[in-house]
C-alpha cells in the first residue's frame, strides 16, 4: 500500500508536458522534423496546432536527410505551409521524382532554396523559378541535356536576383551562371567523367548556345572543388577566363580544390597577378602547382583571413611563417588551416630535406601562438616526426589549441619519441602482416574496461595529454601517413597498399584508449594503427563516447585477420547514436555475429563495407536489414562473386524499397573491372560523405554553404 501510494504521489505531481511555456515548447519541437510537425505533430491538440505552425518552426525547412520524405508527404507539406518556407534545402533528396519539383513554386516567398542532388530538368527549372520572384541563393545540378535556351524570360528575371548559387556540374556546360548578374558567391562542383557510359571520350568545350560570359563583377566569393579528370579542367578554365580579364575588386575569398596534377596557365598567371595588385582576400586555396616554386605567397594581401587550404604544397614552414602568417603576427581571426600532404609545413626550409625527418617545433610553436583560435587544422597525409626536445613534441604544442573542434593528425605524429624505437608487443597467437594465407588462431581475449588495461606509463603518453586537453573536440582522423584506400574515386581498386611509417608502428590499443576521454566526440576515423591487437580501446570509445554519430575504421592491425572483431562487436553494443559506419579491412567477416551486434545501433542509417578478399552471409545481412528500420544504404564491396553480390542486392531491394523510399544498396566484388561504372551510378551525398575515404577535416572553409 506504501509503494501503491508512493507511485500515485508522484503521478499527481509529475508535470505535464503542456505546462511547459510556450518558449520551451518550441525549444523542444524545433528538434523535430518539420514534416512529422505539420502532418503530425499539429494533430494531436489545439495548442499543439498552434505552435507547430510558428514562424520560428516554418521558416527554414530542412529535407536533406529526412529519408523518410516521399512525393506525398511533400506535396502535403507545401499545400500546409508554403507560404510561411522562406528557405527550403532538399539538398541530395535523389529518391524524389522530379515532379516533386513542381510543388516548390507553391513557396511564393522563398529566398533560400538548396536542390543539390534532386533530380530536375531545364523546363522544370524555369516554371519554378518563374514564380520565386523573392529568391536571393539557389543551389542545383546541371546535368547532360540541360538547356539554357528553355529558360523562359521571367526564370531569367528571377536569376538576374540571385546573388549566390551552387551549381554542380555533371556536364560541360556554363549553367544558369550567365543569367545571374547580381552573384556575390559563386559555388562550383565539377563532377564530370571523361568518358561516357558508351566509352566515348568527352570533351571539355561547352555545347552550342554556351557562349554567354558570366557575369563575376559583384563576386566576393569563388569556389570550385575538381572531381579527379581533364575534362572538368578544361571547363573550370572556360569560368576562369572572364576573371583573368577582369578580377572582381570586392572578392575576398578564392578556393580551387583540385586533386592531381593542375598546371597553371597564362590566363590563371594573369589572373593571380592581377589579385595580388588589386584584392585582398579572407580566404585562399589555390591547385599546388600554382604554389609550389612561385612567390605568389609573397605577394597576395590578406585582410582578416578564416581558411587558408595548402593541400599537397610543397610549402616549406620557413615559408609558411613568413609569407602566410607575416612572421608570428597575431592572426586571431584564422580559424581553419588545411595542410593535408604538405610535407615540409612544420620545416625551415624543404630543399635538402627528407619526409621523414624530424620537424622544427619552433614553426610550430609560432603557428600554434599566432593561430590561437584555430577550430579545424588538418596535418593529415604527411610525417611529422617530433624531436625528442622535452616540451616541444606536436602533441604538447597543439594542446595549447584549446578553441579545436575537429583535428586530424598522421598515425605517426602521436606516438612518444622513446616508444617508436621500441620494439611492438607481440603475443603468442599474432600472424604476421602479411597477405598470405589465413591462419586459424584462438579467440582473442582484452580487458573489457579502461581500468585494465592503462597504467601511470600510458596516462602520461603526450597523446593521452593531448586527448585531455581538447575536451571539446567533434571530429578527429588519426590516418597512417601511407594510407591510401582500395576504393579511389575513378580507377581500379587498388591491390597493395604502402607499408605504415616506421614510427607509427607503436600505435595501438592504448592511443585508441586514449580518444574515449572525448565526451563530445560525433566522428572518428581511425586508418592503419599497426599496433592495435585486441581493438580494447574500441570498447572504451562506445562507452564513453555517447554522441559519436560517424565512424570510420580502415585496416587496424595486421592485414591478415581482423584482430579486433570482438572488440568491435562489444563497442557497437553502446553506439545508440551512431548514424554513419565505414570499415575498410582486408578479410573482413560479415556474418551473423557482426550484424547481430550493429543491429544494436538503433540509430544507424548508412552502412558502407569494403575488403579484399572479405565474405558475408546473406541472411544475416537480410535479417539485419529487417531489424534495424532506419538504414537507408547499403554498400558492401567484398571478394564474393558476382553472383552473390547481385542476388544479395536485389534481394534487399525487394523486400524493403516500398518501406525506405530513400533506399539505396550497392552490393559489387571490389576487384571487378565494372567497379567503376557501378560507382558512378551512386548519389553523390552517399558517395562524397562515406563510401569513398578522404580526410575531411578542413576540407572547406566553415559554413561555405547551408
Amino acid at each position: 500500500q506504501e509503494v501503491v501510494s508512493e507511485e500515485s504521489e508522484e503521478e499527481s505531481n509529475g508535470v505535464n508536458l503542456m505546462e511547459f511555456s510556450d518558449e520551451i515548447l518550441l525549444h523542444i519541437l524545433s528538434y523535430v522534423p518539420c514534416t512529422d510537425l505539420v502532418l503530425n505533430v499539429r494533430r494531436t491538440c489545439r495548442k499543439l496546432a498552434t505552435l507547430c505552425l510558428d514562424k520560428s518552426l516554418t521558416h527554414t525547412v530542412l529535407l536533406q536527410k529526412d529519408y523518410k520524405v516521399n512525393k506525398d508527404k511533400v506535396k502535403q507539406l507545401m499545400r500546409d505551409i508554403g507560404k510561411e518556407i522562406y528557405q527550403l534545402n532538399m539538398a541530395g533528396c535523389y529518391w524524389l521524382p522530379s515532379s516533386t519539383i513542381d510543388h516548390v513554386t507553391r513557396c511564393k516567398n522563398l529566398v533560400k532554396l538548396n536542390l543539390s542532388g534532386c533530380h530536375i530538368t531545364s523546363l522544370r527549372l524555369s516554371k519554378m523559378l518563374s514564380s520565386l520572384q523573392h529568391l536571393r541563393s539557389l543551389a542545383i545540378d546541371v546535368n547532360p541535356g540541360f538547356d539554357a535556351s528553355q529558360l523562359s524570360s521571367e526564370c531569367k528575371a528571377t536569376l538576374s536576383r540571385v546573388s549566390e548559387l551552387k551549381q554542380t556540374l555533371y556536364t560541360p556546360s556554363y549553367g544558369v551562371v550567365p543569367c545571374c548578374t547580381s552573384l556575390e558567391k559563386l559555388l562550383l562542383y565539377f563532377e564530370i567523367l571523361d568518358r561516357s557510359r558508351e566509352g566515348f571520350m568527352l570533351s571539355g568545350q561547352l555545347m552550342v548556345g554556351e557562349s554567354n560570359v558570366p557575369h563575376y563583377q559583384n563576386l566576393r566569393i569563388f569556389y570550385a572543388r575538381l572531381a579527379p579528370g581533364y575534362v572538368n579542367q578544361e571547363v573550370v578554365r572556360l569560368y576562369l577566363a572572364v576573371l583573368s580579364d577582369r578580377t572582381p575588386e570586392n572578392l575576398h575569398a578564392f578556393l580551387i580544390s583540385a586533386p592531381g596534377s593542375f598546371a597553371e596557365t597564362g590566363a590563371t598567371k594573369n589572373l593571380l597577378d592581377s589579385m595580388a595588385r588589386n584584392v585582398r582576400l579572407d580566404a585562399l586555396q589555390l591547385p599546388k602547382a600554382w604554389i609550389n616554386g612561385s612567390g605568389l605567397l609573397q605577394h597576395l594581401k590578406f585582410n582578416n583571413p578564416f581558411y587558408f587550404s595548402f593541400s599537397r604544397c610543397t610549402l616549406s614552414g620557413g615559408h609558411l611563417i613568413q609569407r602566410v602568417i607575416n612572421g608570428g603576427k597575431d592572426l586571431k581571426s584564422l580559424t581553419s588551416l588545411n595542410l593535408s600532404g604538405c610535407v615540409h609545413c612544420l620545416a625551415p626550409e624543404s630543399l635538402f630535406r627528407k619526409a621523414e625527418d624530424d620537424i622544427d617545433s619552433s614553426i610550430l610553436e609560432s603557428l600554434v601562438v599566432s593561430c590561437c583560435n584555430l577550430r579545424h587544422l588538418n596535418l593529415s597525409a604527411a610525417h611529422h616526426h617530433s624531436s625528442e626536445s622535452i616540451g616541444n613534441h606536436l602533441c604538447q604544442l597543439l594542446s595549447r589549441l584549446k578553441h579545436l573542434l575537429s583535428l586530424a593528425l598522421p598515425v605517426c605524429s602521436i606516438t612518444d619519441v622513446g616508444a617508436s624505437v621500441e620494439k611492438p608487443p607481440t603475443t603468442p597467437n599474432l600472424v604476421p602482416q602479411t597477405f598470405g594465407r589465413k591462419v586459424r588462431i584462438g579467440v582473442q581475449t582484452y580487458p573489457r574496461n579502461l581500468g585494465d588495461q592503462t597504467n601511470q606509463k600510458i596516462e602520461s603518453s603526450v597523446f593521452w595529454a593531448l586527448m585531455g586537453s581538447l575536451r571539446f573536440l567533434e571530429t578527429l582522423e588519426i590516418i597512417g601517413s601511407s594510407f591510401s584506400s582500395a576504393m579511389p574515386r575513378n580507377e581500379p581498386a587498388i591491390r597493395n597498399s604502402l607499408p605504415p611509417c616506421v614510427r607509427a608502428q607503436s600505435v595501438g590499443d592504448s592511443e585508441v584508449a586514449a580518444i574515449s576521454q572525448l565526451t563530445y566526440l560525433q566522428s572518428l576515423t581511425l586508418a592503419q594503427l599497426p599496433n592495435i591487437l585486441t581493438g580494447s580501446g574500441l570498447v572504451n570509445i562506445g562507452l564513453q563516447c555517447q554522441h559519436l554519430r560517424t565512424l570510420s575504421l580502415a585496416n587496424l592491425g595486421m592485414m591478415g585477420k581482423v584482430v579486433y572483431m570482438s572488440a568491435l562487436m562489444d563497442m557497437l553494443k553502446h553506439c545508440k547514436c551512431l548514424r554513419d559506419l565505414r570499415l575498410e579491412q582486408p578479410y573482413f567477416c560479415a556474418g551473423a555475429q557482426f550484424f547481430q551486434a550493429l543491429s544494436h545501433c538503433s540509430s544507424l542509417q548508412r552502412l558502407c563495407i569494403v575488403s579484399r578478399s572479405g565474405t558475408l552471409q546473406s541472411d544475416a545481412v537480410m535479417s539485419f536489414m529487417a531489424s534495424c528500420l532506419e538504414v537507408i544504404m547499403c554498400h558492401m564491396f567484398m571478394g564474393e562473386s558476382l553472383t552473390v553480390c547481385k542476388n544479395l542486392q536485389q534481394s534487399i531491394v525487394r523486400s524493403f524499397q516500398a518501406e525506405r523510399p530513400a533506399l539505396n544498396v550497392v552490393i559489387f566484388p571490389l576487384l571487378h573491372e565494372d567497379l567503376t561504372e557501378v560507382i558512378r551510378d551512386v548519389p553523390m551525398r552517399h558517395l562524397d560523405e562515406i563510401t569513398l575515404f578522404k580526410s575531411r577535416v578542413a576540407e572547406e572553409p566553415p559554413n561555405l554553404w547551408w
